[in-house]
């Protein structure tokens, strides 16, 4: 007997029901173009006030909306766009609404991520502008080939960058934002030219000169500046120490230049120069100098205490005093580096003054708390030893052992040592030393 059952044509709805479609959940994607800065802001606001508008006419349901400011050239380096990414494989997404295919990716690896999780029909599909890309074989061929042009314009734009530096800095203009005693040209026909600030160019000029004729030091030259002068950078600010050391050791200020720094290529650069040759030669000598005297000048206490108000370390400088026969008196001051607060208040003290207080903190530490003891004592009795021989076997004029004990014998190093006799001592101490305003304290590890 024939089967007269009628089977459902393909495609009948009411007698083959489709499976429910999947809801397609967008997230708003905006990232900044290559352009200025000030430009750059505007194209995020008017992607998203684009996209938004297709949104609402064609219906799509935006989840979220994310800005992004970092660059898509190198992979994985932006946040927000990896934060998409894992939201996708969580199922918060599964569709990205953005105004261009170069907003995703402009490089391969990122742009293979979003492949890869079209692949895995986790990512639905991208809308763009003018473009619909889902998980088909052409569409998403399509999208790989426009990636690749992105990242291909990059390229191009990062070699024809460098050429166009090259071909600059070879006609000796300088290829950046210029040094401070310069301004940039602001003029299109002179935009790559730099001219003196005349309001900042004669204090750089004063600066070499400080150091070359009156051997101002680098912190002299920062403290004049800043307190002193109340000069100021073109952004408003004081000029830093390193600032002032970058200063003194750029070659720009009296005609040459190197570019990039340290790759050995050098032009002769057309500004108006602020220096000599000359006098920039006698400021790096200057300073060479002041380096080596700075490397082998020793002090006694320097790096044994910290700054009781900044906790910096306390360093030690010389000073001399002429006096009316003709001599000087040579002082020697400890004071805070101020290499954690430029500004701190910590007082100088001289070097008898510290020791006077040294004397007061070995009268009161406990005697373990030198850490040396033992060795003390074997002085001691070493110096006895000498003073058998020197005065004959019966010991007339020995000192005993209970005449010299080994407190008086630390304080007898700290006024009458070898700076390398003061430095143990102090450094066998196992408390932590502090100066404050004059003052030294004990501090327990």
């Amino acid at each position: 007997m024939e089967n007269t059952t009628k089977r459902p044509a393909f495609g009948d709805l009411r007698q083959n029901p489709p499976i429910q479609a999947i809801k397609v959940k967008y997230c708003l994607y905006a990232r900044k173009s290559t352009e200025s800065e000030e430009r750059q802001v505007l194209s995020i606001d008017s992607q998203i006030k684009e996209m938004l508008q297709l949104a609402e006419r064609e219906g799509l349901d935006v989840i979220e909306i994310k800005r992004e400011s970092h660059s898509a050239k190198d992979t994985g380096q932006r946040p927000i766009f990896n934060e998409i990414v894992e939201e996708i494989r969580t199922g918060k997404f599964n569709a990205i609404l953005t105004w261009a295919p170069d907003r995703i990716s402009r490089n391969a690896g990122d742009l293979g991520r979003i492949v890869d999780l079209m692949d895995q029909k986790l990512l639905i599909e991208i809308r763009t502008f003018g473009q619909h890309f889902s998980n088909n074989p052409n569409e998403k061929f399509l999208l790989m080939i426009l990636g690749s042009q992105a990242k291909l314009e990059n390229d191009n734009r990062g070699i024809n960058v460098k050429r166009g530096l090259r071909t600059r800095v070879e006609m000796g203009l300088w290829p950046g934002v210029a040094p401070l005693g310069y301004l940039n040209q602001k003029l299109m026909d002179k935009k790559c030219q730099i001219i003196v600030d005349q309001a900042r160019a004669p204090m750089v000029k004063k600066m070499f000169e400080k150091v070359a004729y009156e051997h101002f030091s680098g912190r002299k030259i920062y403290n004049w500046l800043k307190f002193e002068l109340n000069f100021h950078t073109r952004g408003n600010k004081s000029l830093t120490l390193s600032g002032v050391y970058r200063i003194l050791d750029n070659t720009f200020y009296y005609g040459p230049f190197e570019y990039p720094r340290e790759s050995g290529n050098w032009y002769q650069g057309k500004h108006q120069p602020l220096i000599t040759q000359e006098l920039f030669e006698k400021t790096k000598a200057q300073l060479r100098r002041d380096q080596i005297v700075r490397e082998n000048k020793e002090f006694a206490f320097t790096k044994l205490f910290t700054c009781g108000y900044c906790q910096s370390g306390i360093s030690a400088e010389e000073k001399w005093k002429p006096l009316k026969d003709g001599t000087s008196a040579h002082y020697i001051y400890y004071g805070c580096s101020r290499a954690r607060d430029r500004n701190c208040k910590n007082k100088y003290i001289r070097e008898e003054e510290l020791i006077d207080e040294l004397l007061k903190i070995i009268d009161v530490v406990d005697i373990n708390e030198l850490g040396m003891s033992q060795k003390l004592e074997d002085e001691i009795r070493r110096f006895n030893k000498l003073q058998k021989i020197v005065n004959g076997r019966n010991g007339k004029g020995l000192v005993e052992e209970d005449d010299v004990n080994i407190r008086q014998y630390a304080k007898y190093l700290l006024k009458e040592g070898s700076m390398s006799d003061k430095r143990e001592l102090l450094a066998n101490l196992r408390s932590r030393l502090n100066y404050k305003d004059k003052k030294i304290t004990m501090i327990e590890e």
